[in-house]
């Protein structure tokens, strides 16, 4: 019989935990920078050229290269898109929403 310890997690297991560690710190770090890619924005709406064609690496630029601002004013939600590096709007989008009122009908 042996007495020697096993470790608890291998070698590969603790690189494994620590890549989803630093994967996850970076995109809280995205997520509280206003990195656009996690603002919940559809590929649709990523083309920051405007020539009506999303590539690859305007999807990519969602995450690294433009940021989200978001404004509420009553009813009215927009979210103001911007370059990172030099603060150049790219665009505004606004929305207003309906909201049930809390009151009910007499």
């Amino acid at each position: 019989m042996s007495t020697t310890k096993r470790a608890r997690f291998s070698p590969r297991r603790k690189a494994l935990l620590a890549f989803f560690v630093l994967l996850l710190a970076g995109l809280a770090y995205l997520h509280f920078t206003g990195a656009a890619g996690t603002s919940g924005i559809t590929n649709k709406d990523m083309d920051w050229n405007g020539d009506g064609n999303v590539t690859e690496q305007e999807i990519m630029q969602a995450f690294y290269a433009v940021v989200v601002e978001k404004q509420t004013e009553g009813r009215r939600e927009c979210r103001s898109y911007s370059w990172r590096s030099d603060g150049a709007s790219i665009r505004v989008d606004c929305r207003t929403t309906v909201a049930a009122d809390a009151t009910p009908a007499k």
